[in-house]
């Protein structure tokens, strides 16, 4: 099969499990892909052309802007965050990508009911673009200048802090986070990590995880279940959330539901 695309506006990955896509074009490039590659098929204002030959292939599109939500937040005028290369930086990173993309559509996003959680479909997207830019090459910054680390100090600190205890049920983004405290998203990984040995999305989570352990102790047994629970404060997987509330409460959940 041919095909000929006109620029999404999404960037749109593949991931090859069989066959082969040949004479993949866009923008003077021409490439391959087989058996386990993972590929941006071309950058989201671009158009591309190739040919399917006897393949079988997942597509994951997301929107550019997330890219930024997770990279910036400093709220300086920038040129957008782009992709910078077709291919992910090394086995490695595509390998983590792939994996991400195959644990939120085989967990996280399975279920209808979950997958529309709001905080379960805010968590994914951040998950998926930052698994995106850490796969691959981009305009990205991501180490601290020495502007980042004078601006870690503890008022940025308390200011995040204070903006996630009061908006722990909405969807959050370390970008939001860092424009709250008027800081850059590296000023502010910077303040949880040399302060706090943390992240702000680590946090977030200790937080979120408070919250559904309070609503676990005061649900009555027989109208709530864990699965609600947990996906009303972002934790999609049943698995997972049991085992981070196990090993912050020391019992799994359903034993505090049933008080």
């Amino acid at each position: 099969m041919s095909y000929a695309v006109t620029p999404l506006g999404r960037i749109c990955l593949c991931l090859v499990h069989d066959g082969t896509i040949r004479d993949h074009t866009f923008h003077g490039v021409r490439d391959d892909f087989g058996p386990g590659d993972m590929v941006l098929f071309a950058p989201h204002d671009l158009p591309y052309a190739g040919r399917v030959c006897s393949a079988r292939y997942n597509i994951t599109m997301l929107d550019p802007a997330l890219l930024e939500q997770v990279a910036t937040g400093d709220g300086a005028p920038r040129e957008p965050v782009r992709l910078t290369d077709h291919r992910p930086h090394s086995p490695a990173a595509a390998r983590h990508l792939t994996r991400t993309i195959l644990y939120l559509r085989d967990h996280v996003l399975a279920d209808p009911e979950v997958a529309s959680q709001l905080l379960v479909a805010s968590t994914s997207s951040q998950l998926l673009a930052a698994s995106v830019l850490s796969a691959f090459p981009s305009t990205a910054r991501t180490e601290e200048t020495a502007q980042d680390r004078g601006d870690a100090h503890s008022a940025t600190l308390r200011r995040a802090l204070v903006h996630i205890d009061d908006h722990a049920a909405e969807p959050l983004t370390v970008a939001g986070i860092a424009a709250t405290a008027h800081v850059t998203v590296r000023a502010l990984r910077y303040a949880f990590r040399r302060r706090l040995r943390t992240t702000p999305l680590a946090h977030l989570r200790e937080v979120r995880l408070a919250h559904a352990h309070h609503d676990l102790r005061a649900a009555e047994p027989g109208e709530s279940t864990v699965g609600e629970i947990g996906a009303r404060w972002g934790f999609a997987h049943p698995g997972r959330f049991a085992a981070l509330y196990r090993t912050a409460y020391g019992c799994h959940p359903s034993e505090t539901l049933r008080g």
